[in-house]
């Protein structure tokens, strides 16, 4: 009878290895599928008696010992990791590439124009000061100028609320791809407490961590009871028994979400001034390079101070911020409003003759009130171009008994508590009054003696000749305002280059890893089906096996009784 049960043994096993092979087939193209093999073991020995040298045994036949999943656990670490960095880097170029677009070509006009026109009224101004027309002309091109800078710098602060949509988005994937993870790992254990392989269950798992280590870096290991437990930024997302969600809270001003752990007292996701280094593994997931391109406020020149653009410190603040040259959008806000911002106060101060006083107090340090321009009646306060949205150019002040009227400068508070102090581009509009009369602007281009005053338009001219800044502190090339925002463009198309070379050498990076995966764990038509007719041919055996153990009773019990 033993030899019927190892023919029967026979026939079980290869029809089970059949099934796995019609699964493998079946599957082929199944996204996240992984090959399984059978492995077949000797079934338990019978001890007939023992031998001198050996124990003499029978054998019972073979039997389906497991179902694996052939894949490579170095190779699905490597994969998630490098698909995980190439994620951050598209975010990158894809940021680079819409930037672009704002800046060279916006709804079809140029930014590039709006200064070339400027600086072409700017020069017929200098020919003929006392001109209406000129001057009309200067008025409207200033009023164009800063129509299109704002236009720029409210299509960059959309894409920031873009960006920002997608944060949210992003942790909320993160969390659901935790909870089906912790989910799987119940089901698994529970499939898998008889000894019954949940190979599928697997495949499921492993899909979803492909998932997540794209949005975000992550580390796991596999329990003996095969749960798979998972951190993301070193913080435990998915345990043995639960799900720690990630989270969102909204900052107060901007509406910007950043991602914190609820169970860590709310403590931030990321660090905001880590540095970003590929040696360090702080260049991986979608979710880190889209809260990076975002920024966590919206920038004007104010972050340009050296303390806040490299470390994400403002001067006399403990808490870090990111810093502006980490965020691809905040650092092109950043230097367009420098531009615009030293551009408008330069032709303010030189149309109101201030010019000399108002540098004279900013380089003051501490700041001196007494050199800001004092005047002792409102009739004899000039009126400047570019207009604070909050705040006049003058207020007024008592001093021995008297009223005057006194500049008031921009705020000295780096934290941008004072705003509306500040001449940027999101707090400013050209004067109505020359906007409704520009003959009225003759009234700066005239002398005391009543002649047209060509000195003051010679000023303008020289201003937009003379270069007035980097275009970030941690650079030495000065530009004038008609080359800084070439410069500009320049500097975000390189980065864009730079980021475009990076994504092409992370997807051959990327594919390659994903072709020495899919050789191991992928299914190949050509060796299941020779898998298929060797199992066949193993069934066949042990049929016929059966069918001569079977004959041999038969004449056994039909010649012998």
């Amino acid at each position: 009878m033993s030899g019927l049960f190892v023919g029967a043994t026979g026939l079980q096993t290869s029809q089970n290895s059949l099934h796995t092979t019609a699964h493998n087939l079946s599957n082929i193209e199944t996204p996240g599928y992984v090959r399984q093999q059978t492995l077949h073991a000797d079934m338990t020995y019978n001890n007939i008696s023992n031998a001198s040298v050996s124990k003499m045994q029978i054998g019972l036949g073979v039997e389906y010992d497991i179902v694996r999943q052939v894949r490579d656990e170095f190779l699905d670490k490597s994969y998630r990791k490098e698909t995980g960095r190439s994620s951050f880097y598209d975010v990158c170029q894809e940021t680079t590439q819409e930037i672009e677009t704002l800046l060279g070509e916006f709804d079809g006009v140029a930014f590039q124009d709006s200064i070339a026109n400027l600086w072409t009224s700017v020069q017929e101004l200098q020919k003929d000061p006392s001109s209406s027309v000129t001057k009309g002309s200067f008025v409207n091109t200033a009023a164009q100028f800063i129509e299109r800078a704002q236009a720029v710098y409210n299509g960059l602060s959309a894409y920031q609320d873009n960006l920002n949509a997608r944060i949210k988005e992003y942790v909320d994937r993160i969390n659901d791809l935790g909870d089906e993870i912790h989910e799987l790992n119940e089901k698994i254990h529970k499939e898998e407490l008889g000894e019954q392989e949940a190979n599928d269950l697997r495949d499921q798992r492993n899909k979803a961590l492909d998932e997540l280590s794209s949005l975000a870096n992550i580390s796991y290991h596999t329990n003996a009871d095969g749960a798979t437990e998972v951190l993301v930024e070193g913080v435990e997302l998915v345990a043995r028994d639960r799900t720690f969600h990630m989270d969102v809270i909204v900052e107060e001003g901007t509406g910007f979400y950043t991602p914190v752990w609820p169970q860590n007292m709310n403590a931030e996701v990321f660090q905001r001034n880590e540095e970003i280094a590929t040696a360090f593994n702080t260049d991986i997931g979608q979710l880190k390079s889209v809260v990076l391109a975002r920024g966590d406020r919206r920038a004007n020149y104010t972050d340009m101070d050296y303390n806040t653009y490299m470390n994400g410190n403002y001067p006399g603040e403990e808490d870090p911020l990111i810093p502006t040259s980490k965020s691809i959008v905040m650092k092109v806000q950043a230097e367009l409003d420098q531009m615009v911002h030293s551009l408008m106060t330069e032709v303010n101060n030189i149309l109101t003759g201030e010019k000399d006083k108002i540098d004279a107090y900013n380089a003051s340090d501490p700041k001196d009130e007494s050199l800001l321009p004092i005047y002792e009646s409102d009739e004899d306060l000039p009126e400047e171009l570019f207009v604070r949205l909050g705040t006049s150019r003058y207020e007024k002040i008592s001093k021995g008994g008297k009223d005057y009227y006194r500049y008031v400068p921009e705020g000295d508070d780096p934290t941008h508590a004072d705003i509306d102090s500040l001449y940027t581009i999101t707090n400013i509009k050209i004067n109505p009054d020359l906007l409704k009369t520009p003959s009225e602007l003759g009234n700066y281009f005239v002398t005391e003696d009543k002649q047209v005053d060509h000195a003051k338009a010679d000023l303008l001219a020289d201003a937009f000749n003379r270069n007035f800044s980097t275009l970030s502190p941690d650079l030495t090339t000065t530009y004038n305002y008609r080359d800084y925002y070439s410069a500009l463009v320049g500097q975000v198309a390189t980065e864009g280059s730079v980021y475009s070379s990076i994504v092409t050498a992370q997807q051959v990076a990327t594919h390659n890893l994903s072709d020495s995966r899919d050789q191991i764990m992928g299914v190949s038509s050509n060796e299941e089906l020779t898998n298929m007719i060797k199992f066949q041919n193993a069934y066949n055996a042990a049929s016929r096996y059966i069918t001569a153990c079977n004959d041999m009773l038969d004449n056994l019990i039909q010649n012998l009784a």
